[in-house]
């Protein structure tokens, strides 16, 4: 039968012990030194200040000494024991207190508690260092966790509609209410197709917002990437019969991955086809300062009130019904975009002056020094 096992002793405790010995070895090593070197200094002294004395005092004098010398290491050894260990005792404090302060974070961050922090402790850089490692982390953690339980919260709720829907025509094919004709089966496969559509946008958005991705980050001209934007996006305006027009007179470098920042764009040009009937204009243009660059998608459609402006990049926003899941929107694109945009170190901002006024969305960027 197996022994009772105890707990191992602590940090804190093997950290005091430790300077102990550390305490004690010097000690024991004071003693033997001033034990070997003092008797011997102590008579050629004598000797050297009194001049030879008779052997019997001289034996009386090296006892004395002896005994003085060791009665004053012992007691002065003993009082730096003590000393020493009461400042040992407050070093140990003080350094195992953060230790425990992390330990019981981390405990507190493993139970899902992800608001658990740690504070600086003062003990120099390298704590702070992993201290602010630490909380950024939990930071971190907290974000993926709030946005693991928002996907499946939006999840649940947006794949309602569609599955509800295929069970209907199920019941209905069941029941015999509908017929299994070519129409029946387009009409479930539109709805299928809209689920694995949300399926596939929720996977990007969960990607690209916790940043689970390498950008190929290199020095590309707004005109270029407004260009291609532009001649991709084209024949798709023209089936719809909205006019897509690109002023791509300003020009200026910024560093991006070209492919991701295409895909904002791409993102930007199919909302604002989505909401703008036939005959209506869409505007892709740029504008470049000093230091920043503006790349703006405009159109001449719906518009949003400005109470929903805010909300409008948020995963799975719809303003009204233009904007409903019949339209062929997920309500992720913008989410998408906005999440794109940031992690290129810019930002992306919505205007319009109201429903039927058109909107605009720009894109915000730093710039690079242009090369001579």
């Amino acid at each position: 039968m197996r022994g009772k096992q105890h707990p191992a002793a602590g940090f804190g405790p093997k950290l005091l012990m430790a300077q102990g010995l550390v305490i004690l070895a010097g000690g024991v090593t004071l003693l033997a030194v001033a034990l070997w070197l003092a008797p011997g200094l102590f008579s050629a002294h004598i000797d050297q200040t009194v001049g030879p004395i008779p052997e019997n005092l001289e034996r009386h004098l090296q006892i004395a000494f002896a005994r003085a010398t060791l009665t004053s290491l012992l007691i002065g050894i003993l009082v730096a024991t003590l000393t020493g260990l009461a400042v040992s005792w407050y070093v140990t404090r003080r350094v195992v207190d953060p230790i425990k302060a992390m330990a019981q974070a981390a405990s507190d961050i493993a139970d899902g508690h992800y608001a658990a922090r740690v504070t600086k402790s003062g003990l120099g850089i390298e704590f702070d260092v992993v201290g602010h490692a630490f909380n950024r982390m939990a930071r971190e953690l907290a974000a993926t966790e709030r946005t693991r339980a928002e996907i499946l919260r939006d999840l649940a709720h947006e794949l309602r509609t569609p599955l509800t829907t295929i069970r209907g025509y199920h019941e209905a094919l069941a029941d015999g209410v509908m017929v299994a004709d070519q129409e029946t089966y387009t009409l479930i496969e539109a709805e299928l197709s809209r689920v694995e559509r949300l399926v596939g946008d929720i996977a990007r958005v969960s990607v690209i917002e916790e940043r689970q991705y390498d950008l190929r980050l290199k020095r590309v001209g707004v005109q270029d990437i407004l260009t291609i934007a532009n001649a991709s996006a084209a024949r798709s305006f023209q089936e719809h019969g909205v006019t897509l027009t690109c002023d791509a007179s300003h020009d200026c470098d910024v560093m991006a991955d070209p492919d991701r920042l295409q895909e904002a764009l791409a993102n930007l040009l199919e909302n604002a086809l989505r909401h703008t009937a036939a005959g209506g204009q869409v505007t892709l243009s740029a504008e470049c300062s000093n230091d920043t660059a503006h790349l703006t998608v405009t159109d001449t459609g719906e518009g949003i009130a400005a109470e929903h402006l805010p909300r409008v990049f948020e995963r799975f926003y719809r303003v009204d019904s233009s904007r409903s899941r019949s339209r062929g929107g997920s309500g992720i694109g913008l989410a998408i975009t906005r999440a794109l945009v940031e992690a290129h170190g810019g930002r992306i901002t919505a205007h319009s002056a109201g429903f039927g006024a058109g909107s605009s969305f720009t894109i915000t960027l730093p710039t690079e020094p242009k090369r001579t």
